[in-house]
């Protein structure tokens, strides 16, 4: 069906917590916010509504895209392993070492023998740390990544981290993720995306974060709106009674969703929490 024709079904007047996906939900193909987000911001703050973006991407980068527009700005980031709100860190998760090693060591035996054009990334809270530095590694990186440095070893990195993320170049559900997920230790895979995959403590997902965010401020999921479109949103469409999958979701997200919204392409996100609220369109 055609999610421009797909009625956008109301939702109650309380709803106090709109929390979305990024890459592949709120922004368009080429990465970019739509411009109709930022008079909805707006429109938000007034009505006391708390917008959180929830996203695989790291704390530094969320703030940068969004937090000069939002104040209370509630970030889920690393794909539920660091909440903060306005720039506090409110909670952490960290990533056992030994599960680093061992992902850091498969990662780089698949690549060693030519089974995958991978990639890695080690996350801790404030910045992210790669050791493959050429232009086509770095351009995948760059968006997802803000705060990153290029070091010699990462084997040699001294930091807690709260994520491990391999970007395979193929397309991660055919080699790295089985290989990945193999791995006999304390973690958490999850696929977000067609080339990416996070690995997380334990029990770490977008869900355990937005219950948290709604626990702290006492909403609940009656008053909560939740957006995606790929398999590391799926746990936490359970989180809402208002849970959206984009027009180009996975099939999963689709099954798994009580609603439709227009494709990211279409400014999916906004449009439907407009039509929702009943508010007008400002942009």
């Amino acid at each position: 069906m055609d999610a421009m024709s797909t009625p956008i079904p109301p939702v109650p007047d309380d709803v106090r917590l709109v929390v979305t996906d990024m890459d592949g939900t709120l922004l368009d193909a080429a990465k970019r916010i739509p411009d109709s987000l930022w008079p909805l911001l707006d429109d938000l703050g007034r009505r006391g509504i708390v917008f959180s973006p929830a996203s695989g991407r790291q704390a530094a980068t969320l703030i940068h895209q969004l937090g000069h527009a939002v104040p209370g700005l509630v970030v889920i980031a690393e794909n539920g392993s660091v909440v903060a709100r306005d720039g506090e860190v409110l909670n952490v998760v960290h990533l056992d070492m030994a599960a680093v090693k061992a992902v850091l060591a498969r990662a780089r035996g698949l690549a060693a023998e030519g089974s995958a054009d991978i990639g890695v990334v080690l996350c801790a809270p404030d910045r992210a740390y790669i050791e493959r530095s050429d232009d086509a590694f770095l351009e995948q990186v760059s968006p997802y990544y803000y705060a990153h440095e290029v070091v010699d070893d990462l084997s040699r990195v001294d930091a807690d981290f709260v994520k491990v993320a391999v970007y395979d170049f193929g397309g991660i559900e055919t080699v790295t993720a089985p290989e990945i997920m193999a791995i006999d230790g304390a973690m958490e895979v999850v696929v977000s995306g067609e080339h990416w995959l996070d690995v997380m403590a334990p029990g770490v997902d977008k869900a355990v974060a937005v219950r948290a965010v709604q626990q702290r401020l006492g909403i609940s999921p009656a008053q909560t709106m939740v957006f995606g479109d790929y398999l590391n949103d799926l746990a936490m469409l359970d989180t809402a009674d208002w849970s959206y999958a984009m027009a180009n979701a996975h099939p999963r997200i689709l099954a798994a969703a009580r609603h439709l919204a227009p494709s990211n392409e279409e400014d999916g996100v906004v449009r439907t929490v407009r039509a929702a609220l009943g508010s007008p369109d400002m942009s």
